[in-house]
């Protein structure tokens, strides 16, 4: 009796045995050079030391060197109206979610 050859693997098959890679994520979904010119609003407000914010009344916070995920994510919050702000909000819906990845990225680019 002859031995039949052993089928060829296929791509496919070989792919589902071998170990996947996952693909590094982004560093940096936003543009921070973009970003400089998007933010130069934020520098009123956020770029003036002990500065308190006419309404609500509170000490308004030092933003430079802020974690780009976490300003990211907090200026979507301004925009989608999950925080509540009259200013911020106001602000973040007059840009694009792309504009608002780069304010992020030139943001936490800046040394505080």
């Amino acid at each position: 009796m002859s031995a039949e050859p052993a089928p060829a693997k296929t791509a496919a098959a070989t792919s589902a045995t071998a170990p996947a890679t996952a693909a590094a994520p982004s560093s940096s979904l936003g543009n921070a050079q973009r970003g400089k010119e998007l933010a130069y609003t934020c520098r009123g407000c956020h770029g003036v030391a002990g500065f308190k914010n006419a309404y609500p009344n509170y000490h308004v916070p030092r933003i430079g060197g802020q974690s780009e995920a976490y300003l990211r994510s907090a200026l979507m919050e301004y925009r989608k109206g999950t925080r509540k702000h009259p200013t911020m909000r106001a602000q973040a819906t007059s840009y694009s979610e792309q504009q608002l990845a780069d304010i992020a990225a030139y943001l936490a680019s800046v040394k505080p």
